[in-house]
């Protein structure tokens, strides 16, 4: 008999490989390539010692063999008490004002935010995303056939309310109005921009899609939030905003790349019940509990202490990182060659902007320059709901130490300067 093909469902066929898929591919296929590209976290700052003693720790004495048990759907008691605190303290209110009923513990924050949009949205839907975004969760609206629209920001980056009202006016005028799902917001030091949104922003969007009777659930990432430079970022949380108060709300956090990003646990907290619920209901048809094991490293740690101190160690680290590559481009005159951009006060990323005629696309020339010259970046245009962008790029420093850091802007910049736009 002769083999057949299986006939893949709809999703199945809209289905490609992410575009971090491709970078990854890329740096493996050249060791001697630096990466700007990848968002990983220096191995050099993983907590090791602490992981290895409170592993031990877990370990010893009667009923420790129930942490290498199944856990809950839900995640660990203890671990989402303390995350509703967490919260609660980020946002400046009372531990009691966050219920660890509202938690739920996934694997990593990116499976809470796929599975909160899976049971929200169907193929054709909109959702609104901010203008550049994460590029990782464009493609999981893409895989769904959802349609992302862009946020209009101003010059700074900034929301620029006027346009949004004018966005939301034109849906209507398309009649697309009922197809506008939801809202997804990265709040804090943004994965690419480094941007974080104001009190002001998000109180201005609410009250833009409230007074068109849009009141939408918003999913807020907020994976860098508590990797500013100078401590945690002041701005309130869409959950504590009186602005959101009527609106359903999703807060995603996690404790990778503010701990040990292999642990690969995050969170979220939602206060809408049925919303959390089909969440779980989906998630336990996935991994039926997010690793008992890793979460109970990460209550210990939490619990004594440990979290706070390896969280000081990155932030330090990052800004000096981060330094370091800004003052590497610069000193190679990256800027006296037409590039801008604003030193971040927190999370991993440079965002760059380019001459106007420049196209940094993957496999433009320019793309092929920086790989001549051993050295990957993040195309600016991936970030973009419209596919716009062409002339921008996101240079991450998290994974590299000073040296290659150094080494991996020089080359980014001699790359940069000797192109010459066509």
């Amino acid at each position: 008999m002769k083999p057949v093909d299986p006939v893949f469902s709809k999703l199945g066929m809209r289905l490609e490989p992410a575009a971090i898929t491709r970078l990854m591919a890329v740096a493996l296929d050249s060791p001697d390539l630096l990466s700007l590209a990848a968002g990983f976290t220096d191995n050099a700052t993983l907590p090791v010692e602490v992981v290895r003693e409170t592993a031990a720790r877990l370990l010893t004495g009667p009923g420790s063999e129930s942490v290498l048990q199944y856990g809950t759907n839900r995640g660990r008691t203890r671990l989402r008490e303390l995350l509703a605190a967490r919260l609660a303290a980020l946002d400046g209110l009372p531990a009691e004002s966050r219920s660890p009923d509202e938690v739920l513990v996934g694997n990593g924050s990116q499976q809470i935010l796929a599975l909160a949009t899976q049971v929200l949205c169907d193929p054709g839907d909109i959702m609104l995303v901010e203008q550049p975004t994460y590029f990782v969760y464009l493609d999981v609206l893409k895989g769904l056939g959802v349609d992302a629209r862009a946020l209009p920001v101003d010059e700074t980056g900034a929301l620029d309310l006027p346009g949004v009202g004018a966005l939301l006016d034109d849906l209507t005028r398309e009649g697309v109005r009922d197809r506008i799902k939801a809202v997804y917001l990265v709040s804090y030091y943004a994965n690419p921009s480094s941007n974080t949104l104001g009190e002001s922003e998000k109180t201005g969007l609410a009250n833009l899609l409230a007074e068109r009777g849009l009141v939408l659930p918003v999913l807020e990432d907020a994976a860098y939030r508590e990797l500013g430079f100078g401590g945690d970022a002041p701005e309130k949380s869409v959950l504590a905003l009186e602005a959101w108060r009527d609106f359903p709300k999703l807060y995603a956090g996690t404790l990778t790349k503010t701990f040990a990003t292999g642990l690969k646990v995050g969170y979220g907290i939602c206060g809408h019940a049925e919303w959390r619920e089909r969440i779980l209901y989906l998630k336990g048809q996935h991994d039926f509990g997010t690793s008992n094991f890793a979460q109970a490293i990460l209550e210990e740690v939490l619990s004594r202490g440990e979290f706070e101190k390896q969280l000081t160690r990155l932030r330090r680290a990052y800004a000096e990182k981060m330094e370091t590559l800004d003052r590497v481009l610069r000193a190679e005159g990256l800027a006296e060659a037409g590039w801008e951009w604003a030193r971040p006060k927190g999370g991993l990323f440079l965002w760059l902007r380019g001459p106007r005629l420049l196209d940094t696309r993957l496999d433009s020339p320019f793309f092929h320059a920086c790989l001549d010259n051993k050295v990957l970046y993040v195309p600016g245009n991936l970030c973009m709901a419209d596919g716009m962008g062409k002339n921008q790029v996101r240079l991450s420093y998290g994974v590299l130490g000073l040296g290659e850091l150094e080494e991996a802007g020089r080359r980014f910049a001699r790359a940069a300067k000797s192109f010459r736009p066509s």
